[in-house]
C-alpha cells in the first residue's frame, strides 16, 4: 500500500484524543490531527519523530494528519488505524493472505450480527461459506517484540468477538484479523493485563473455531522518507 506524501516533525504531546502539537524543522509548532482513539502506548511519547500527510480539502480544519511515528531506533508505527483496513482490503483483493486468498468477493463495511456491527470485509466464494473478518490494528509492542492488542479496554472489540463467535457457531466462517503496524513485531500475544474480558472472549473464541490470524508488516521508504506499507508474513500467536 502506498503511503501518502509525508512530512516530519517532533511530536511535543498529544491530547484530546484526536488532536497532536508537533514541531516542524523550521521551528513553527502545528496541530495535527490523530485518527487513533487508542491509548498509543510506547508510540506517542513526546521526542519522536512523527511523520504527518497534509490533506487538498481546504474545508478540514485539521488539514495534517499523523500517519507514523519513528522511534528513536528507527522502528516505524504506523498509528493511523484507518490504514489498518485499507492494509488488509489491498492484501485481500491481490490475494497476498494465503489463508484466505481463495474467496473470490470482498465487501467492506457490511452490517451483520445481533449487536448491530459492521464487519469489517466480507469474503465470499459460490461453493464455500461466507468469512467474516475483523481487523484490528496492533501498534503496543513489548519489550520482547511482541506485538500486544488491546492497548486499552475496548466494549467495541469484545463485541465484536462475541459476533463473531456467533457467526461461527451458525457454520459461516470467522476471522480476526490483527494487523502488527510496528515494524518490530516478532509474534502476538492478547494483553489480557489490559483488559482481561477481551482475552477471555478471545480464547473462547478460538476454542469455538474462529480463525485468529496475525501478520507483520514492512515499510518502504526513499531517501528516509516512508513511502509505502506491506504485511509481509504471519507471525506465531499465543492466546
Amino acid at each position: 500500500m502506498q503511503l501518502p506524501k509525508l512530512q516530519s516533525a517532533i511530536l511535543i504531546h498529544r491530547y484530546k484524543r484526536f488532536l497532536a502539537d508537533i514541531q516542524l524543522p523550521d521551528g513553527e509548532i502545528i496541530t495535527i490531527h490523530c485518527a487513533n482513539t487508542g491509548a498509543m502506548t510506547g508510540c506517542g511519547e513526546a521526542g519522536d519523530t512523527v511523520w504527518y500527510s497534509t490533506s487538498d480539502n481546504l474545508k478540514r480544519k485539521y488539514r495534517h494528519s499523523w500517519e507514523l511515528t519513528e522511534k528513536p531506533n528507527g522502528d516505524l508505527v504506523c498509528v493511523n488505524t484507518v490504514r489498518a483496513n485499507q492494509l488488509v482490503q489491498e492484501a485481500l483483493q491481490q490475494g497476498k493472505i494465503a489463508e484466505l486468498a481463495q474467496y473470490q468477493t470482498v465487501k467492506a463495511e457490511v452490517k451483520y450480527g445481533a449487536e448491530n456491527s459492521r464487519i469489517d470485509f466480507l469474503l465470499q466464494h459460490p461453493t464455500l461459506p461466507d468469512c467474516y473478518v475483523e481487523v484490528k490494528s496492533t501498534t503496543l509492542l513489548s519489550k520482547s517484540a511482541v506485538g500486544m492488542f488491546p492497548d486499552a479496554k475496548t466494549e467495541r472489540g469484545q463485541k465484536h468477538l462475541r459476533e463473531l463467535i456467533q457467526v461461527q457457531q451458525q457454520g459461516q466462517s470467522a476471522v480476526i484479523f490483527f494487523a502488527a503496524l510496528h515494524s518490530a513485531v516478532c509474534s502476538f500475544q492478547v494483553a489480557a493485563e489490559i483488559d482481561a474480558k477481551y482475552a477471555a472472549l478471545l480464547q473462547q473464541a478460538q476454542q469455538q473455531g474462529v480463525q485468529i490470524l496475525c501478520y507483520a508488516c514492512r515499510y518502504d521508504n526513499e531517501n528516509g522518507t516512508p513511502t509505502a506499507l506491506h504485511l509481509s508474513h504471519t507471525v506465531p500467536i499465543k492466546i
